[in-house]
């Protein structure tokens, strides 16, 4: 069996790659998750060949069969990293290993065949190498980053499959929220959750994104920028937004963020900043927060700040809470101090302008 860190790459070139004119205008204003890169890697595992087969090839579509296994019994993970363009030019990553660890996780908890971690990590590093010249330049941008595996196993009956295609993609990135705007406003669920105890809260599979789009339409259909969700059994405590944790900033100074227990996604933006709130002597606290006493904070005045954090968004301020038959605003409804402090002191480690104390940034070239 193929021992999968110790892989060798086959590499084919793009027969007709985006001309450096056109990728120009596309780095100038990228989006989000619309434009890919050139190329793609694509690993192959089979139970009795184990992870075989690995490609840095042409970025294009693919030809799986309809009994094709996720097709119908959803075996599927992902992960979100990001390489971000340094000062002189180079390129780096932000903890890719965390990703890695992730990564192999959720493989666990679907069943799945997991990915060593340091195939995870070649594989970034090798596309990140093809394609360096999708990194974009601009203040806020980056190369986002997408790996993922699915079932590919050809049959139709529950069991976990024998046959796994993991897949990275890439797409400069611009702002993940749309407008400019100061600060995201958000939805209280009042009908749905996003995960239960004992279920896939903690793993990062389509399954969950696919079960909170009824959520986050509702959200959009009230005027907000994202679901917020609340616990599967009392249906009062804050759990996380659709695709992003969330921070709760006090009059005193301290930080609350919800307690992970298997129903919240270990977010790697979540634990960068709890490590860095607590460099500077933030009384950080992993904790149950209600919704009524989020209320009634903010009314008061005690809650000074709240933000969501994830490799898309950074670090979001959220200015406005509602649902239905209410609605508050937290501070001024803007970006607070402590939010803007904590985010400035995150992009700048991640793109090499402030010193690095934990060593979370691998430099690529």
């Amino acid at each position: 069996m193929a021992d999968a860190t110790i892989l060798d790459y086959e590499f084919e070139a793009h027969a007709n790659p985006v001309s450096a004119a056109d990728r120009a205008e596309i780095l100038a204003n990228p989006g989000f998750g619309k434009r890919f890169t050139d190329h793609m890697v694509m690993i192959k595992y089979h139970v009795d060949r184990g992870w075989h087969d690995a490609r840095v090839m042409p970025r294009g579509p693919l030809s799986i069969d309809p009994a094709c296994a996720v097709l119908h019994y959803a075996q599927e993970i992902f992960e979100g990293l990001k390489a971000y363009r340094l000062p002189d030019g180079g390129a780096a990553l932000f903890r890719p290993e965390a990703n890695a660890a992730r990564f192999r996780e959720s493989a666990e908890r679907l069943a799945m065949a997991p990915l060593p971690e340091e195939a995870f990590l070649s594989s970034i590093r090798k596309l990140v190498e093809v394609d360096r010249d999708w990194i974009p330049e601009g203040e806020g941008g980056s190369l986002y980053l997408r790996p993922f595996m699915f079932a590919s196993e050809v049959f139709l009956g529950v069991k976990p499959a024998s046959e796994y295609t993991y897949i990275v993609l890439a797409s400069p990135a611009g702002a993940y929220f749309k407008g400019g705007a100061p600060s995201v406003t958000l939805w209280v669920s009042e009908h749905y959750t996003r995960a239960a105890p004992g279920g896939t809260g903690a793993a990062k599979c389509g399954g969950n994104y696919a079960a909170s789009l009824v959520a986050q339409a509702e959200a959009i259909r009230e005027g907000c920028d994202q679901v917020v969700f609340l616990d599967a059994v009392e249906n009062r405590n804050v759990e996380e937004l659709g695709g992003m944790n969330v921070f709760f900033a006090f009059e005193d100074g301290s930080l609350i963020t919800p307690p992970l227990g298997g129903t919240i996604l270990p977010g790697i933006t979540r634990d960068s900043l709890l490590t860095l709130a607590k460099d500077v002597g933030i009384d950080v606290r992993e904790e149950q927060y209600s919704l009524e006493q989020w209320r009634a904070d903010a009314e008061s005045g005690k809650l000074r700040e709240a933000f969501a954090c994830g490799t898309a968004a950074v670090v979001t301020p959220i200015g406005r809470v509602r649902g239905r038959g209410f609605e508050f605003q937290i501070g001024n409804g803007g970006p607070g101090m402590l939010t803007e402090r904590l985010r400035e002191q995150l992009t700048a480690i991640q793109r090499g302008t402030a010193p690095d104390p934990h060593g979370w940034v691998e430099r690529l070239f």
